[in-house]
């Protein structure tokens, strides 16, 4: 796994913008600073940015083989979930956070991120809830057959994660989009009996910036509930 660049720049609710740039290990979750060609030190957003607030990225957080997943860290849990695309695409306008207007910065936040590898396989489901409860779940599917996603922090499923809540906001990122091996298309959100009950196709980060949308139908999740990625190869 090769030592990339992964940069990101924020708009701030003062009309500032932040640089973000580390080198990062494919494959490693690392924490993205701010970039030294911009700033005295390499700084952790958090402490940069105290009491302000993100507006939007003006440049998602990007990588030359795209990204799995990118989430604001506060005291070890995921406070906002952040644009991610591949180096080089290009959007039409600012982003926001996930199901977020803004997020107003403190002390200690970080924002984390996890660049693929050119022939990466993670698939990574994000998602916002109805109570504003933040999550992002994984798996790498090694062949064909099931693959039930984990909390990437707790490693527990979404059954358990996230029982009593309702996904409002969601997006899927999987190189498998764009070969044909999701035999579903995406993740399904299955209930205590197997049965799906939701859907979040998957967009291959390597091709195209991973953008949020609603579900097709609000379903609050309950015990036992699963996201499971189906895979033909």
């Amino acid at each position: 796994m090769a030592s990339v660049t992964v940069k990101a720049q924020l708009m701030l609710n003062d009309g500032s913008i932040v640089s973000m740039s580390s080198t990062c290990v494919e494959g490693t979750e690392t924490e993205l600073v701010t970039s030294t060609t911009y700033a005295v030190s390499a700084t952790s957003l958090g402490q940069f940015a105290d009491g302000k607030t993100i507006v939007s990225f003006i440049q998602p957080v990007s990588a030359p083989n795209g990204m799995a997943y990118a989430y604001i860290n506060r005291r070890g849990s995921i406070v906002a979930i952040c644009p991610i695309a591949h180096e080089g695409q290009v959007q039409t306008q600012p982003l926001p956070l996930c199901g977020m207007t803004g997020f107003k910065l403190q002390a200690g936040d970080t924002l984390q991120v996890m660049a693929n590898t050119a022939s990466d396989r993670e698939y990574a489901w994000m998602v916002r809830t109805s109570s504003g409860v933040n999550a992002i779940f994984s798996g790498t599917p090694s062949g064909a057959g099931n693959t039930d996603l984990t909390h990437i922090l707790s490693g527990q499923g979404a059954g358990t994660s996230l029982v009593g809540q309702t996904v409002v906001m969601q997006a899927s990122s999987s190189v498998d989009a764009g070969n044909s091996k999701l035999s579903t298309g995406g993740v399904l959100t299955l209930d205590d009996k197997g049965l799906p009950v939701n859907g979040c196709t998957a967009v291959n980060p390597q091709e195209q910036l991973v953008l949020w949308s609603k579900p097709a139908t609000a379903t609050q999740i309950g015990l036992n509930f699963v996201a499971r990625v189906t895979t033909s190869a």
